[in-house]
């Protein structure tokens, strides 16, 4: 273990010109000629439309600040450089919250509902909902350091133990967590309950051993079964040949780009407003950003691999997550849908489920004011 180390992102103007001329320079392939070009992949008019954006109107000058605009560090944890994000905010080191990202997000997923969660009276809110905020990013994202090879959530999740109470100090602290963040965070209730004293998730991540028992759980699992096959071939391939992604995605931002906003347009909540529009473009732009300027495209796939070596996410029979758990149900989610509370129950120790309005997989970066409403109401109940 190592002391934090003061961090900033420090993007020099040639790598970013490098990457803006490979996205000028794209040989673009030919795109289906069809009004919905979503269904093939990405969608080539809107893919024109952000790399035109990207090439001569994204400031990535001012993304870098945006980036720096919050205090951040670097700890070394086990064989891992951990970069995160850690506000002290009116808790005044007293109420330590645990965010945790999934893929193709980032520790930026996070970034609207930080201000609120940390510092509630500068919102209208109560700074008895205040809390000390740790954000980091996952091992082989962002500006955390790389494995040599595959690693999982549930490794990532004595990461975290270790860098929340051995690093910074908290004897215990709550968790959250989506996409990977939800099984990272799962793992934290299931192996490190004694720290991790309440978890909240905005995906079911683990799963009871043992068959469906009633017919809303099988009509669950045969739906989630057909998404999959949709909208899930990503999966298959990262979860076993990762590597051959790797080798089509370097050196290629745009190809990057379109890789990861495919997973923004489809699981995002599109029901009322277009993917711009439940995001900027900018903010599109700095998450893929991220991914393009630290080389983490390549080890941010190797990370459905990890689930696999790791052991997956079936639980041993008899056994749960028994760390107290929330969960709220964002209706847009449109591959990773809830599963019924009864199977959700034998896997977790539900204390909280919600409904939420609208929202999708990316809870706190489409929605942040509901999503700080939720976790503030499942603070206070969790003490």
């Amino acid at each position: 273990m190592s002391e934090p180390k003061p961090f900033q992102v420090d993007w020099s103007e040639t790598e970013v010109r490098r990457v803006l001329d490979q996205v000028r320079g794209y040989p673009w392939p030919p795109a289906p000629a069809v009004d919905n070009g979503w269904l093939y992949g990405t969608d080539a008019r809107f893919l024109e439309e952000i790399c035109v954006h990207w090439a001569d109107q994204y400031d990535w000058r001012a993304a870098q600040a945006e980036l720096n605009r919050f205090p951040q560090f670097t700890a070394r944890v086990e064989d891992f450089d951990i970069h995160f994000v850690h506000v002290v905010g009116e808790a005044g080191g007293k109420r330590p919250l645990l965010l945790t990202h999934g893929w193709p997000g980032s520790h930026y997923e996070f970034w609207a509902s930080i201000e609120k969660l940390a510092f509630p009276s500068r919102h209208g809110g109560d700074p008895a909902d205040a809390f000390d905020l740790v954000i980091p990013s996952l091992p082989g994202f962002g500006f955390s350091s790389k494995p040599t090879r595959p690693i999982g959530q549930r490794t990532t999740a004595r990461l975290w133990n270790a860098l929340m109470t051995q690093v910074l100090g908290y004897e215990t602290y709550l968790a959250q967590g989506g996409d990977w963040g939800a099984l990272v965070t799962s793992w934290l209730g299931f192996d490190h309950g004694a720290h991790a004293k309440a978890i909240h998730l905005n995906m079911i991540g683990l799963r009871p051993a043992g068959p469906p028992r009633s017919q809303a759980e099988i009509d669950w699992i045969a739906r989630t079964g057909a998404m999959m096959q949709m909208l899930g071939a990503y999966f298959g391939l990262q979860a076993s040949k990762p590597q051959s992604l790797a080798w089509l995605g370097a050196g290629n931002p745009v190809g990057q780009a379109a890789w990861i906003l495919e997973r923004f347009h489809d699981w995002s909540d599109l029901r009322e407003k277009p993917v711009v529009g439940v995001y900027t473009r900018d903010q599109l732009l700095t998450n893929v950003m991220i991914y393009v300027m630290t080389g983490s495209f390549t080890t941010g796939a190797w990370y459905y691999r990890g689930l696999i070596e790791e052991g997956g996410v079936v639980l041993p029979e008899g056994q749960r997550c028994e760390t107290p758990t929330a969960f709220a149900n964002f209706p847009g989610e449109a591959l990773y849908s809830a599963p019924p509370r009864s199977w959700a129950d034998r896997a977790y120790n539900i204390t909280r489920w919600t409904e939420m309005p609208r929202g999708g997989h990316f809870a706190a970066m489409e929605e942040p004011d509901l999503f700080v409403e939720d976790v503030r109401a499942w603070a206070r109940e969790a003490g």
